[in-house]
């Protein structure tokens, strides 16, 4: 499996193309946002683009052979986080390695979409027997759990959507799909009362801040909604082509001189985009990100086996969920979350989780040739 001799012309040069372009930007706005940051995100861009070309060379099947052990590897890394993670803001998502630091969790991203693929197709012809179900459900919960008590809430509610998005192509029965959501829209209400009741215990006070802050932006706008405010203004000051690359010498002093949006090179990158390439050059990103995600679906559709069509689907939801919260939240749409822009953000453990998912999706589109 590992022999395999793959021709260039076999590989999805569109979809390369697209991932490498949107890397290559993400080094000029994130030196924009803080130079500081630039060569570090540079040369993590290289390292990462090394392995996802390594791991598109790697026949996917070969990898979910090793699928419960990945995910063994994942709780241990999980677990280990709990008991001797750093803590920065008071949540422990982070392991010190020395030169540098990793978030486990972002890694579950990829390991539970190969995990929940295999399971499924090792399931194919029973999966809506509810005593897998209910298996496979226990399975997901376990990493989920440990993801959400770091507390890491926005990346539990991304693996979530992405493993929904995996069940679903699956197979997932229609009629329980109606079931779920017949059941799902009343809890939804009922929480969004029970978060606001005194001494509510489901979620930290900052999460409900920030819930509360997307229902009712007005009564915070001194306070917690003033960072996607300012990122709102930024974004709309690039109005159609923008102020330019590293522009900080008009008159008008923007808003990445004043320093009005914190965390301008992860989570709010994309006021930096707005604000220095304007309308066009977000439409041009936003893009970028479309055609990653419908080259993803392009190969599904086109897998040799059922892993292959979930993992590169569970790539697609993974790339394109988090493109639109992130979006979402930089234009004031969505509440805050935390979440990272795709290939864009600076976070290595994020852009290096990303690239290895493009490099599966590749690798599951050259098998369709063999």
């Amino acid at each position: 499996m590992l022999r395999q001799k793959y021709q260039f012309k076999n590989y999805n040069w569109t979809l390369i193309i697209a991932v490498l372009i949107l890397c290559g930007l993400s080094v000029l706005f994130i030196n924009s946002a803080d130079s500081s940051y630039t060569s570090r995100q540079f040369l993590g861009m290289l390292f990462c683009a090394a392995v996802m070309f390594v791991l598109s060379v790697i026949n996917y099947n070969f990898i979910c052979d090793f699928s419960r052990i990945l995910y063994v590897l994942n709780l241990a890394l999980l677990v280990f986080v709990k008991i001797g993670g750093v803590s920065v803001g008071g949540a422990r998502r982070w392991l010190n390695l020395g030169f540098t630091r990793v978030q486990p969790s972002e890694f579950t991203k990829i390991i539970m979409i190969i995990f929940v693929a295999v399971y499924i197709q090792e399931h194919e012809e029973d999966l809506n027997e509810w005593k897998n179900l209910i298996k496979l459900a226990a399975l997901c919960a376990v990493p989920l759990l440990l993801v959400v008590i770091e507390p890491d809430l926005s990346t539990t509610i991304a693996i979530t959507v992405i493993l929904l998005a995996v069940i679903f192509v699956g197979g997932l029965d229609g009629k329980l799909i109606r079931r779920c959501f017949i059941i799902g829209v009343p809890l939804l209400v009922l929480f969004l009362w029970y978060i606001q009741t005194p001494n509510q215990i489901l979620l930290r006070e900052y999460q409900v801040t920030r819930i509360m802050t997307f229902l009712n932006p007005s009564k915070y706008e001194d306070t917690t909604a003033y960072q996607q405010q300012n990122s709102e203004m930024a974004i709309g000051s690039g109005q159609l082509y923008g102020k330019g690359i590293n522009n900080n010498t008009i008159s008008e002093v923007t808003v990445t001189d004043t320093g009005l949006v914190s965390e301008q090179q992860t989570d709010f990158i994309f006021s930096v985009i707005g604000e220095e390439v304007g309308f066009i050059g977000s439409i041009i990103v936003i893009a970028l990100y479309a055609i990653i995600v419908i080259q993803c679906l392009i190969i599904a559709q086109r897998a040799k086996n059922i892993s292959g069509r979930l993992i590169a689907t569970g790539v697609a939801a993974w790339i394109g969920f988090q493109t639109f919260i992130n979006i979402g939240v930089a234009t004031h749409f969505l509440p805050n979350t935390g979440l990272t822009l795709p290939f864009m953000s600076y976070g290595l453990t994020s852009l290096l989780s990303c690239m290895a998912g493009i490099g599966l999706v590749l690798n599951v589109g050259l098998q369709r040739h063999y």
